[in-house]
């Protein structure tokens, strides 16, 4: 099909607005800029956008495919709530996974695993720099992500990336909790955790990786349970 045909030119709109929508409404649930349980309307996005109702639909279906957004059975739609009493077993999976990928990479990453490791670490750092929370959630996913890929189990690997989706918006409020400045130490705990990978050290990767992601839990936990109520004599 030539470039000029009117029918790719108008697939190439019609995919570039999905990722107008999808990428505008990711960043506004997962900066809870969207709170969750919000109802999301199609009608209005639509004029909202200036575009019909069909890209509108296919860039929520992949926001549903993510788990950020919900379709209830009267069929209206909204932005998938934070499951709180699920938490505790939530946070279990995630720190095991931390300890269980970053052995793994340990074990058996090879030197093209730790140049693409440290890519994200250099893109990690810079987020932290720019106080850019959404990209440090990206950047810290997609370090992550490297290690994970790096053990070479991809079980592993595929749950483990469920388990950092799934928290995107609680790592949101874990930012929220430094008002995005975060402590240089957690740029210098990956990189001990990539110096634990790069000298096969599979007992100081495990350490680390578990004392990455339970000071993660604590902070958050912290910040649940924080008191800032305000005492008004009456």
């Amino acid at each position: 099909m030539a470039d000029n045909d009117p029918g790719l030119t108008l697939e190439r709109k019609r995919g570039s607005g999905v990722k107008l929508v999808y990428d505008l409404l990711r960043d506004e649930i997962l900066d809870l800029k969207l709170a969750p349980g919000s109802a999301i309307d199609e009608v209005q996005l639509a004029s909202r956008f200036g575009m019909s109702r069909t890209p509108i639909r296919e860039a929520l279906v992949r926001l549903a495919g993510e788990g950020l957004i919900e379709t209830l059975p009267n069929r209206s739609t909204m932005v998938s709530n934070i499951d709180f009493l699920g938490m505790p077993a939530y946070f279990d999976a995630l720190v095991l996974m931390y300890r269980v990928t970053t052995r793994l990479a340990a074990q058996h990453h090879r030197a093209e695993d730790l140049e693409i490791i440290r890519e994200h670490q250099a893109e990690f750092t810079a987020a932290v720099e720019a106080q850019d929370a959404l990209a440090m959630i990206a950047t810290n996913a997609a370090f992550h992500s490297a290690i994970a890929a790096a053990g070479r189990n991809s079980y592993y690997a595929a749950f483990f990336d469920r388990l950092l989706g799934e928290g995107r918006r609680m790592l949101r409020l874990y930012y929220q909790s430094y008002e995005d400045r975060l402590p240089p130490r957690f740029v210098d705990e990956h990189e001990e955790i990539i110096a634990a990978i790069e000298a096969r050290d599979v007992t100081a990767a495990d350490r680390f990786g578990k004392a990455h992601g339970e000071q993660i839990v604590e902070q958050i936990g912290r910040l649940l349970t924080r008191n800032d109520r305000v005492d008004i004599d009456l």
